[in-house]
């Protein structure tokens, strides 16, 4: 044992009269320590601090260098130096580091032990340089308080003396190294236990009989001490509390280890390991008879390493449980389902199901985010006990969970039965109800991530088509949904590459004739004569918020075409630019409005903006203030295809609007009788009771026209007059139809 210094204050470095002599007095033979350090005055801290103390019976003689290549002179000369306390930055920043190096590699000696020194602790070595160059120990300067120094240099200086009898007998070395290195291999905790009793009976050549037991902290919190591994024939008590060992010799043997937190070595031999994650785990052999000396110390080298790999296992449960478990509800959560998933996908038998909570982020909203927390792991337990441990169950989104398990038992009777009952959360009594999407596995090989994308495909329909039910996925739906995902990406990359264009189809007063005005249009062309309908892009770039740029960019290039018109003597020619309902509520619409009017220097009177019915959908108030704030800039407003939304004659009343746009398909119906005129006739009527100007679309004939004239429709656009054309084809219509007034347009 070393002989403990008498220190009454841990945090001062008490400073002694300098002895004439550093070599020590006794005839022992003492402990080399090289201290390498560019600081005169850390060199006489460190030998003021130790210089009457001995470690193992044995006194201290300092060895001194002040650079890196003093160091490396001084070892090469004196291989007997046990312990280096080396100072990181000196000549360089990385001058430590580069000593360690050479001692190690180039040197060769592999016994001498390194603890590194730093005032400067932003320049501390990676772990992976303080693993691969054997370092014993990393401290700052300001840590190494005299009883710490002492402690660091005896831990230093046991470590180095079994190293040193370990390559005087080579006894056990082999298999130290290579139980670590198999060791460390092993990431599930009970597999690393098991074979680590395994190797140190290998080590101690005895039978393979012994257990490991862990005492509470970390990942065994609120539990007693319990055993983990075990051999022999004490397998049978794994996973049993420490208690239960009918044996109370190895029971007393092992709660003593723990409690005292140290090897044990008399009647029976307990090994300590030191373990961050726990209080401590302890291992049990089943050895007849005392270690010899040699043994002890294999023991403790053994045991320091392992210590480590322990460590190193249950950070990587901890990392495994974060990266692959809900921290909330405890449930695996969307990396581990999608693991579950890949695993169970062959099984015919089995079911996939996504459950989404409805109206979940109304409770947040309303209540707080705890409540709703708290409401997630109150469903996450009703499934649990719904469902039971034959279904899979995970938290893959917000309030979206995963059920994985056999189809007669993941089925949308047990789903909707989950809610069946109300929640009790806080004393609250909360009633909720789920949409949810299922898919039958078909025994092929899971497609990881695409049987989520299958099911949410299918979750997202039922949102649709109404809340609280289940439905099943088809491959129609899913081939439907890629097909549009693909359309998607094709329509981004268009836009960015600047391939939509506009046409413009002719707006016509019905009386005379003359052209008053015309509508942009976007259109794409995916490729040469193959056009992609905008009843099919449109409401993708509407879900996908690609319809805000894309809406600026289309009212953008109208302008700018209309103040081209201007220009040729096209004055009074309005332009009517559509606006999608998602890109009317931004924010920031009006000045959008506002700058690109400014822009392009065309009269706000000339530009008018459709919108859909949807508009009415919204908060009313707020949507007239809007639309106020546009119509003072003098841009009219229209409500375009009137009659097929959402609009009733309340709404239309308090709309600030100027213009209703009667829908092709009650235009497709006149035909010069007045049985089908009924919806196009009480349209324009509202219009006049609401003193607001008429226009219709899709006029494809005379009678239409004349139909329309008769009513009181006093503008329209059609086949009849023209087809929706590029702006220079639309130039030389115009000409066209003014030199030649008489005629018919």
């Amino acid at each position: 044992m070393s002989d403990a210094p008498s220190l009454d204050d841990d945090d001062i470095v008490q400073f002694i009269d300098e002895p004439s002599e550093w070599a020590p007095s006794t005839s022992a033979d003492p402990w080399h320590i090289l201290i390498v350090d560019d600081e005169r005055d850390v060199h006489e801290a460190t030998r003021l601090a130790l210089c009457d103390l001995t470690i193992e019976g044995r006194p201290l003689v300092f060895l001194q260098a002040y650079s890196a290549q003093e160091a490396r002179a001084i070892l090469a000369r004196e291989p007997s130096v046990a312990v280096v306390l080396l100072d990181v930055v000196m000549e360089s920043e990385d001058a430590g580091l580069l000593l360690v190096r050479w001692i190690r590699r180039e040197l060769g000696n592999q016994s001498v032990r390194i603890i590194l020194r730093t005032g400067q602790p932003g320049y501390a070595p990676e772990l992976e340089t303080i693993r691969s160059f054997d370092i014993n120990d990393y401290r700052t300067k300001s840590e190494l308080t005299r009883v710490r120094l002492f402690t660091s240099l005896t831990v230093a200086i046991r470590s180095y003396w079994q190293l040193r009898q370990i390559e005087m007998s080579r006894r056990g070395l082999e298999l130290i190294v290579e139980a670590s290195t198999g060791l460390i291999r092993l990431r599930a905790l009970q597999q690393f236990a098991e074979g680590v009793v395994t190797q140190v009976c290998a080590l101690l050549n005895i039978a393979q009989e012994g257990l490991i037991c862990a005492s509470s902290s970390g990942p065994f919190a609120d539990e007693a001490p319990r055993v983990i591994a075990a051999a022999g024939h004490y397998r049978e008590m794994i996973h049993r509390p420490l208690a239960e060992l009918p044996e109370a010799s190895v029971r007393e043997a092992l709660r003593q280890c723990l409690l005292e937190k140290r090897h044990r070595f008399d009647r029976t031999v307990c090994l300590y390991f030191n373990v961050s994650e726990t209080q401590g785990m302890a291992a049990y052999l089943a050895m007849t008879g005392e270690p010899s000396q040699m043994d002890r110390h294999l023991l403790e080298v053994f045991c320091a390493n392992i210590s480590v790999g322990f460590e190193n296992v249950l950070l990587h449960n901890r990392l495994f449980r974060l990266a692959y478990y809900d921290q909330l509800s405890g449930l695996p959560n969307r990396n581990r389902f999608i693991q579950l998933v890949e695993e169970k996908g062959r099984d015919p038998d089995m079911a996939l199901a996504l459950l989404d909570l409805d109206d979940f982020a109304d409770i947040a909203t309303t209540l707080d985010h705890h409540f709703g927390d708290e409401v997630l792991r109150a469903v996450a337990e009703r499934l649990e006990q719904t469902f039971g441990s034959q279904v899979m169950l995970a938290r893959v989104a917000g309030d979206t969970f995963g059920l994985l398990g056999p189809r007669d038992a993941v089925t949308p009777e047990r789903i909707q039965q989950v809610f069946s009952e109300p929640l009790t959360v806080r004393d609250e009594t909360i009633r909720l109800s789920a949409t949810s999407s299922l898919i039958t596995l078909n025994g092929q090989p899971a497609k990881d991530r695409d049987l989520l994308k299958d099911a949410g495909i299918a979750l997202k329909q039922g949102k649709r088509l109404g809340r609280g039910k289940a439905n099943y996925f088809s491959e129609a739906l899913g081939r439907a949904a890629r097909e549009r995902m693909q359309l998607l990406s094709s329509l981004r990359a268009a836009f960015s590459a600047e391939q939509l264009s506009l046409v413009f189809q002719p707006q016509i007063e019905l009386a005379s004739g003359p052209v008053i005005g015309a509508e942009a249009l976007l259109r794409w062309e995916i490729e040469p004569g193959r056009w992609v309908p905008p009843d099919q892009f449109i409401p993708l770039a509407e879900q996908s918020g690609l319809i805000v740029p894309l809406g600026e960019w289309v009212l953008r290039t109208a302008c700018r075409q209309l103040h081209r018109l201007t220009e040729r003597g096209h004055t009074g020619f309005r332009m009517a630019v559509n606006v999608s309902h998602a890109q009317f509520r931004e924010p920031g619409f009006v000045s959008m409005l506002e700058c690109v009017l400014a822009d392009s220097r065309v009269a706000a009177s000339q530009i008018e903006l459709e919108l859909t019915e949807s508009v009415a959908m919204d908060h009313i108030d707020d949507i007239n203030t809007k639309l106020a704030d546009i119509r003072r800039r003098g841009v009219t407003i229209a409500i375009d295809d009137f009659g097929t939304g959402y609009s009733s004659l309340s709404v239309l009343r308090q709309l600030n609007i100027d213009r209703l746009k009667i829908d092709r398909s009650f235009v497709k119906e006149l035909d010069g009788t007045h049985t089908k005129a009924g919806i196009a006739q009480l349209i324009i009527a509202l219009g006049h009771q609401c003193n607001l100007a008429l226009i219709a679309e899709g006029v494809e004939n005379a009678v239409q026209r004349r139909s329309l004239l008769a009513m009181g429709c006093l503008e329209a656009q059609g086949f009849l007059f023209a087809r929706p054309m590029p702006i220079e084809q639309l130039e030389d219509w115009m000409a066209a139809a003014v030199s030649n007034q008489d005629q018919p347009v």
